[in-house]
């Protein structure tokens, strides 16, 4: 095959997040759209991988041997060196120095991504961010795939994780899950920080209110979340118990994309499971506290997202730093039950 006939191999460096990941299937609907001949090879966490398989755009996709934080500068270099001469470009989607490295390392010739971390060095197109001009993190994914200085896209193509009727209610099956019921589904948990965190009273009061209205209601989370689960649980009065199941910690994060296809409602905190709630096309509201839907909201049309107007918010810190958490602690389960309703009946 002559050069100019070659398919353009793109490796894109995954971010190591949940929603960021699911955010960045935005970035890969574009470059399907710009570039048909393309190859796309994500390289991501190993938990990540359940994502991208739900990501039609994804040709192959790479564990990337590291955990969160690792270094491993010649770990990193001799992982790199069975990539070499694979990939012509790669987009980088972290800010940081180490998530430059194995590109860099593997000699791909055109290597993309935000100023951070003394990384320049690292990349053959280093871009200085301008927060005003992209204040959304997916418009930033999406201006990687663009060349320097485009125009910010505001017709932004939306993540969409596969999923299919039958296979989810197989997973409920396994799970022991009636899905025949009308579902809400709850995802307490926040990996950033109990600043995102909907205090677990209200959302006992929410479950009680929804099960008053004939729903059933499932707890999902992470092992992670088993705490702020369980306090959820064991504040709940006695008449509503039997219509909770509390599966938090208890499934792969692929069966959590097949139940929360399932549900007919969902209620988050701003976390990775909101972002897969929307893309899997489920009704959600979102809860903001110290952060901020003008920066990572959910993409997809059945969504409201609630938050307070005092004044200390955003703050974006992972503990309420005036340690009162009004901005979470005044959004009451009777209002968010009320955009429940308004969304489920649309």
């Amino acid at each position: 095959m002559s050069n100019d006939q070659r398919i353009n191999r793109m490796l894109i460096v995954g971010p190591s997040w949940v929603g960021d990941t699911v955010m960045a299937q935005s970035l890969l609907k574009l470059l399907r759209q710009i570039h048909d001949d393309m190859e796309i090879t994500v390289l991501a966490p190993s938990w990540s991988q359940a994502l991208l398989a739900r990501m039609p755009e994804v040709d192959h996709a790479i564990e990337l041997p590291f955990g969160h934080g690792e270094l491993k500068l010649l770990r990193r270099r001799e992982f790199a060196r069975k990539l070499k001469g694979q990939f012509d470009s790669a987009i980088i989607l972290p800010n940081s120095f180490k998530s430059a490295l194995i590109p860099f390392f593997a000699g791909v010739g055109q290597r993309t991504g935000w100023q951070g971390e003394f990384r320049n060095m690292l990349l053959t197109d280093c871009r200085k961010l301008d927060p005003g001009k992209y204040p959304l993190m997916v418009q930033r994914f999406l201006a990687l795939g663009l060349v320097p200085g485009a125009g910010l896209i505001t017709d932004i193509p939306r993540p969409d994780l596969h999923s299919d009727s039958i296979h989810a209610r197989k997973t409920a099956r396994e799970l022991n899950l009636d899905c025949d019921n009308k579902i809400l589904a709850i995802c307490p948990g926040a990996e950033f920080g109990e600043a995102k965190q909907w205090p677990a009273s209200h959302y006992a009061r929410l479950c009680e209110i929804a099960s008053a209205n004939e729903w059933k209601i499932w707890i999902i989370g992470s092992a992670n979340d088993r705490e702020v689960a369980t306090e959820i649980f064991d504040q709940i009065d006695l008449n509503t118990r039997s219509s909770c199941v509390n599966v938090t910690g208890n499934t792969s994060l692929s069966q959590v994309v097949d139940l929360l296809y399932l549900a007919g409602a969902v209620v988050s905190n701003d976390s990775g499971l909101m972002h897969i709630a929307a893309a899997v096309g489920c009704p959600v509201v979102a809860l903001y506290g110290s952060t901020s839907p003008d920066f990572t909201p959910p993409m997809a049309d059945r969504v409201k997202s609630l938050t307070t107007d005092i004044a200390c918010r955003p703050c974006f810190k992972r503990i309420c730093p005036l340690g009162h958490k009004r901005c979470l602690t005044e959004i009451s389960a009777e209002r968010v039950y009320k955009e429940l309703s308004k969304l489920t009946e649309m």
